[in-house]
């Protein structure tokens, strides 16, 4: 069913209807226990319906529809005074829904203060004419500096997919105290959580000049693309795919926040644009029905997806999420000694690993045009790029998947730690 088609389609079921059964049912999960919240404050929630009749059935009781999806989904906001005491999964019983979740925020990893081009094989691939060109790869994160001497050269169309009504973003007290601020923790969010006063002025600071409004003011995003793509000058640093196009999807916030639906949309656009590889260095120990959804869709519609594994070691069994999917290209990090990085989430969802720790890149000029960090988020775009070089020598993105895994070298990790091993792209593209 397309958007078209739920614009055109009249509700078929009453509100007290939906109502009635939603409450009897427990559509909405302990929300109010979990936050103290107003009667009259709006919850966004993310909603994947099965048809139609669910569509409708959910729009009888949102406020607002703040963004449809094009895999049967949308995120709206819901009047606080609806929610029940029962849980929020048992909507998936004999209702037209297949799923109905909080629109919980998707964090930055957690930067380190940190070599890895030539660790991997990137140079012996560039030397052999192979650096991404007529590749597109998105780096959805805090946005891309454009005007980097680095980058400009490389960076194609951008956008922001920032939502001031996400949830822990956008619900205040009348006091003016976050609604959120005891979930902290529990969404594994180490800049903070926003309130909708801190996103308007992310916002107003981020677009106040004549930069696009995907430009990034913090350096995360930054860091990523030039190690994804960074053009080879001779100057600064270069890139595991230096030819390819990098376009910025902003979905964090200067304090490193998004959404659920900011990183789905995000995911959603790259997907229609037909873009080849998306980078993901960001997640949450939440399992967002609604992210893998648009993960699952993208993966089908032939975009290769990578993302960290996360900052949170040592740690076993602690993957994050986008990374714990199957449809998601998982990666820790390792040491220049080739050790697992300290810091490394581990798990059965490591496929590989790459360098991530002490790795020097591109940051916002803004700031300074260098920086040498670390972390999981470092060691995704060597892998995210490595796709790159293959699908820009035919590989489709999931035998490009198959084959970053199935080439890497042994630097004696568990499977559990480091997946398969180490990315070798030499040897995926048979050098």
């Amino acid at each position: 069913m397309t958007n078209t088609d739920i614009d055109d389609i009249s509700s078929k079921r009453g509100r007290r209807d939906f109502l009635r059964s939603m409450s009897g049912l427990g559509l909405f999960s302990s929300i109010g226990r979990q936050f103290d919240v107003g009667i009259d404050s709006l919850i966004p929630v993310n909603i994947g319906y099965r048809d139609s009749g669910g569509y409708n059935a959910a729009t009888e009781i949102a406020d607002e529809v703040i963004r449809t999806f094009g895999f049967n989904a949308a995120t709206m906001t819901i009047p606080q005074r609806l929610l029940t005491e029962q849980g929020i999964d048992s909507i998936l019983t004999d209702q037209p829904i297949r799923y109905l979740e909080l629109d919980r925020p998707m964090v930055a990893h957690q930067q380190y203060t940190p070599w890895g081009i030539d660790r991997v094989g990137a140079k012996q691939a560039h030397t052999g004419r192979i650096s991404g060109r007529n590749i597109d790869i998105a780096i959805l994160d805090s946005g891309i500096d454009e005007t980097h001497p680095d980058l400009q050269e490389n960076v194609g169309a951008g956008k922001s997919f920032l939502n001031t009504v996400g949830l822990l973003s956008g619900s205040e007290q009348s006091n003016g105290t976050s609604i959120f601020e005891g979930v902290r923790s529990a969404f594994e969010a180490p800049h903070g959580l926003l309130d909708a006063r801190s996103r308007a002025r992310d916002r107003s600071e981020e677009f106040s000049s004549n930069a696009p409004e995907w430009h990034d003011a913090v350096g995360h995003g930054t860091h990523i693309a030039g190690i994804a793509g960074a053009i080879d000058n001779s100057d600064g640093v270069v890139g595991v795919c230096p030819d390819a196009t990098l376009h910025a999807i902003k979905v964090l916030s200067s304090s490193g926040v998004g959404s659920a639906s900011d990183i789905a949309a995000g995911i959603d656009h790259v997907t229609n644009q037909g873009w080849e590889v998306a980078n993901l260095s960001l997640g949450s120990s939440y399992d967002s029905k609604l992210v893998q959804d648009a993960c699952s869709y993208a993966v089908e519609q032939g975009t290769l997806l990578v993302a960290a594994t996360g900052n949170i070691g040592p740690c076993t069994d602690c993957v994050r999420y986008p990374a714990a999917y199957p449809s998601v290209v998982g990666v820790g990090a390792t040491t220049p000694d080739d050790t697992l990085a300290s810091f490394s989430a581990t798990g059965p969802e490591t496929d590989l690993v790459a360098p991530g720790q002490n790795i020097r890149s591109t940051y916002t000029t803004d700031i300074r045009p260098y920086e040498t960090l670390s972390g999981t988020s470092m060691a995704a775009p060597h892998v995210a790029a490595a796709g790159g070089l293959l699908m820009a020598e035919g590989y489709e993105n999931t035998t490009a998947a198959d084959r970053l895994i199935e080439t890497t070298e042994d630097i004696g990790l568990s499977e559990n730690d480091g997946g398969t091993g180490l990315l070798d792209i030499p040897a995926a593209l048979g050098l």
